[in-house]
């Protein structure tokens, strides 16, 4: 692969586990469904109110009043299900979320997450993200490694307002996965042929290697 997107949304595809309910935030996770085995059982959920969520549809499936939190078209898996936001965060809010997948402008060592500017910027508001990074027993972020103005996503210490403070567990980026233990940021994986070197040099903080140590 050579889009970056589409690298980040395979691997992270792969987090997924069998009978889990995994709720995907807007923009790049919501790709992550067209790289899902549905042979797993993984559950999709959207937080406009869909469970249940399958790949993008082909032209002849494309249903206009089937689409996901991102506005996008979707299918849906059998025994799908339909219900208001109130429910849909009902959901997240009680813990019944396993999983959440979502982009980030900003994810510290120590998992501290920052994915909302302040009002007026070009980035949309908070939106669910403080309910889904507290609610979800697993956060996976999903983000390329440097920003549009080329600075370093994975930082010391966020700069921009925080979502959430030590939530994050996973951070998946076109070169990288990273895992956070107690607070410690360590290097698990190279993907797309990157070297260690090419990941120290687009990240913002030190991080340990534990390329030769199984995924947690």
């Amino acid at each position: 692969m050579s889009d970056a997107k589409a690298i980040i949304a395979a691997r992270a595809a792969k987090e997924l586990r069998a009978g889990e309910v995994v709720n995907l935030g807007i923009g790049l996770p919501a790709m992550i469904p067209d790289y899902v085995d549905s042979a797993v059982g993984v559950v999709l959920q959207s937080e406009n109110g869909v469970l249940g969520v399958g790949p993008r549809p082909s032209p002849d499936e494309l249903d206009v009043e089937l689409v996901d939190a991102s506005k996008l078209p979707i299918t849906i898996r059998p025994g799908a299900s339909f219900f208001d936001s109130a429910a849909s965060f009902a959901m997240i809010r009680g813990g019944h979320v396993d999983a959440v997948v979502l982009g980030a402008l900003q994810v510290a060592g120590n998992g501290d997450i920052a994915n909302w500017m302040i009002p007026g910027g070009k980035t949309l508001g908070v939106g669910g993200a403080m309910d889904l990074v507290v609610g979800a027993r697993r956060v996976i972020v999903t983000m390329t490694a440097r920003s549009p103005s080329g600075e370093p996503k994975i930082v010391e210490r966020c700069t921009l307002p925080l979502t959430a403070r030590g939530v994050v567990g996973t951070i998946i980026t076109e070169h990288a996965v990273f895992r956070i233990d107690n607070g410690t940021l360590a290097l698990t994986e190279l993907l797309d042929g990157a070297t260690l070197e090419i990941v120290r040099a687009e990240t913002g903080c030190g991080f340990a290697d534990a390329l030769d140590m199984p995924a947690g």
